[in-house]
């Protein structure tokens, strides 16, 4: 992002060198939303998965839904509701269906950056699992939601914008997520366990992790949730009833490879994509004001289940300010960000959207440590 703005200031300076302009052509070939929602997704969720105890996000799966599920509910009415009063005071108004739009694709953290800058923070094991898991469940509800308030807002949405036709979406695609990546993984799991054959077995699950990919996508069922449910199979079973000592140590090495090489490359883009937006300017100061918005819709959507089930013993009121800091934002946001159809709001969208990602990836990413030492 600093090449990036680096680039645009000389830009300025020098209007007549055009010195970004090879790369700005090059950027702009990119399919921004393809190239992370049907590429490097399903490996990056795949490789986060896999890392994960199932034995212990079983024992904290009641935090890790109520904050997936409820906790994204709540948020998205919080930032919705919040961004349109914002954009109505600030002379920006936009429709309030679009506002619940941008809710929808802000509010659920994303697994790839908050699985990436877990790395870096010591935190206790079972706040550390919850945060795994809500960060790889959570954007099955998310998208969903998008899909819906996308439907509705653009005029197009028919009978799935009603309350049933919600909750038979939601169904759909994220229950028939979950069952179609434990039936597909369990047959990996099977073929890896009558193989004994390092390179079979690693190509096992790659293909795995693309064919549950697109075949959640034919179906209408969800991929990221299809493949996140896969991934914690095989990483559960497989390394002790199905794979050796060596085919332990090769499929490691090439899903810590993937997820390093992924993770650094869809930084890169989100960095480089500053070349590309083009933003207008009576949109900044909206995109400004989210950042605080969303902030502050975390905290209460991390809060209200917290309240909501103390009884239960699962969720801790003094991990709120943690949890509400560690809500990080990325590529998954901008992608959706992107995909949404042309319309006088999404400008302002876009612009809030990518506002917030690079706050939460830079500010709450670098200094997530230091919250967690004087707040755990």
């Amino acid at each position: 992002m600093l090449a990036s703005l680096a680039l645009v200031g000389l830009d300025a300076v020098f209007p007549t060198q055009h010195l970004y302009g090879d790369l700005t052509r090059i950027l702009d070939q990119v399919d921004f939303t393809g190239v992370v929602m049907n590429g490097m997704l399903a490996f990056l969720l795949f490789a986060g998965a896999m890392g994960l105890d199932l034995r212990a996000l079983r024992d904290r799966a009641l935090a890790v839904a109520t904050l997936a599920l409820l906790g994204t509910l709540i948020s998205t009415v919080l930032v919705g509701g919040a961004f349109w009063a914002a954009a109505q005071a600030l002379g920006n108004p936009m429709p309030f269906a679009w506002a619940l739009v941008f809710g929808a694709l802000i509010s659920p953290t994303d697994p790839v950056a908050v699985l990436a800058t877990l790395k870096n923070v010591q935190v206790p094991e079972a706040l550390e699992i919850e945060m795994q898991g809500e960060a790889l469940f959570n954007d099955g509800i998310g998208i969903v939601l998008f899909t819906v308030l996308v439907a509705f807002a653009s005029g197009s949405g028919g009978e799935a914008t009603g309350a049933g036709g919600v909750a038979t979406l939601l169904l759909h695609e994220a229950g028939g997520g979950l069952v179609l990546g434990v039936v597909t993984g369990y047959v990996a799991y099977r073929a890896m366990r009558a193989i004994d054959d390092f390179p079979v077995e690693v190509l096992i699950t790659l293909a795995l992790v693309t064919g549950t990919y697109a075949l959640a996508q034919k179906l209408g069922a969800s991929g990221p949730l299809a493949v996140v449910a896969a991934g914690l199979l095989i990483g559960e079973r497989a390394p002790r009833h199905a794979m050796s000592d060596n085919t332990q140590k090769y499929v490691s090495a090439l899903w810590t490879l993937i997820d390093e090489v992924l993770n650094s490359v869809l930084f890169l883009l989100i960095g480089l994509e500053v070349l590309v937006l083009r933003f207008q300017v009576s949109g900044l100061t909206l995109a400004a004001c989210a950042v605080p918005i969303v902030l502050l819709a975390r905290l209460v959507a991390v809060t209200a289940p917290v309240l909501l089930f103390r009884w239960g013993g699962n969720l801790c009121l003094g991990n709120v300010p943690f949890l509400t800091w560690a809500g990080v934002r990325g590529g998954i946001s901008v992608a959706l960000a992107l995909s949404i159809p042309e319309s006088d709001a999404k400008p302002a969208i876009l612009a809030a959207t990518y506002a917030v990602v690079l706050f939460t990836i830079i500010v709450q990413g670098s200094t997530l440590g230091m919250v967690a030492r004087r707040t755990l």
